[in-house]
């Protein structure tokens, strides 16, 4: 086997993705490359294990959350994160409409960017029974605008003259991953990166309500049951909190689902092919960067105008 074999390659990219030797956006972006490349080697198969994976990652990555830090520290910014889910919610199904996205991608972008990035399009998904070319194309979204949040936030505050408790809130509310709020609030600042990180935190709470909203929504509709994997995700949140001789094991957890997530990314983004990409087309993309414009200007406005602080 050489290294220009598909099976070479796809087991490869696997291992480095699993390993954590890359991060999530770069084994998706590798997946994505891959698929794009080649004919998958696995096919169904390979669909078979990812949902699998991210079913179990999902609630594994509930074992690194403290209810109580999150909602202590989330406390005071409850209401705009609530207001501001909300808003990215209609106004992104509304961007959906006009576009003509078809599918659940519409949805999944507009969950993504109300609440959590990938982590939220990783839960809702699959309540929605949605496909691996639909979430690739919606965390392929999310993660590119991630990246660009990363690079120009920073120096839009220092612009604008934001103070540091002033970007920090904007970065939870307009940036869609944790991973990238983070990045961006450390550049900023000591006080952002407290602010940033507190407010998102408890934007991340709502993936467990959403997820649950949509799988009663769809079981209303067409007899789907109930995610499980949320319903243990919540659980492990609970553990890991109330359940202190469990710290150990559940931070091995916690970092065993982030290593499964990663691996999960590079298998969904194997599974875009340029035929199911010319399908889906350039209208979920370009309900991403509409969406991400206004919830990011939005927010910024009204930061600055005063009608929302900490």
């Amino acid at each position: 086997m050489t290294l220009t074999n598909p099976r070479t390659l796809f087991f490869l990219g696997l291992i480095l993705s699993a390993s954590g030797f890359i991060s999530p956006p770069l084994a998706l972006a590798a997946g994505i490359v891959f698929g794009l490349s080649f004919a998958h080697p696995y096919g169904a198969d390979s669909r078979g294990l990812a949902k699998i994976l991210l079913q179990a990652s999902v609630v594994a990555l509930g074992f690194g959350m403290n209810l109580h830090e999150v909602l202590r520290a989330g406390r005071s910014g409850f209401v705009y994160t609530a207001a501001g889910i909300a808003f990215a919610l209609t106004a992104g199904t509304l961007l959906g409409k006009v576009l003509l996205v078809r599918g659940n991608a519409s949805f999944l972008i507009s969950a993504g960017t109300a609440i959590c990035g990938g982590s939220a399009i990783a839960a809702v998904g699959p309540v929605m029974g949605a496909s691996e070319e639909e979430m690739a194309v919606s965390l392929g979204t999310v993660f590119i605008l991630n990246s660009v949040a990363l690079l120009i936030f920073p120096p839009i505050g220092w612009a604008l003259h934001l103070s540091q408790p002033q970007f920090g809130l904007w970065a939870a509310l307009a940036i869609h991953d944790t991973s990238s709020v983070v990045g961006a609030a450390a550049r900023y600042g000591a006080a952002a990166l407290v602010v940033g990180t507190t407010v998102k935190l408890a934007r991340a709470l709502w993936i467990a309500p959403l997820a649950l909203a949509t799988a009663a929504l769809k079981k209303h509709r067409s007899g789907v049951v109930l995610p499980w994997f949320v319903l243990l995700f919540c659980l492990a949140a609970v553990v890991n909190t109330y359940v202190p001789f469990f710290a150990v094991p559940a931070k091995s957890l916690f970092s065993l689902g982030r290593l499964g997530l990663t691996a999960t990314l590079f298998l969904i983004g194997t599974g875009l092919s340029r035929q199911t990409l010319l399908q889906v087309g350039w209208r979920p993309l370009l309900q991403g960067i509409l969406l991400w414009m206004i919830v990011g200007s939005g927010s910024l406005w009204l930061i600055r105008a005063g009608w929302i602080g900490l």
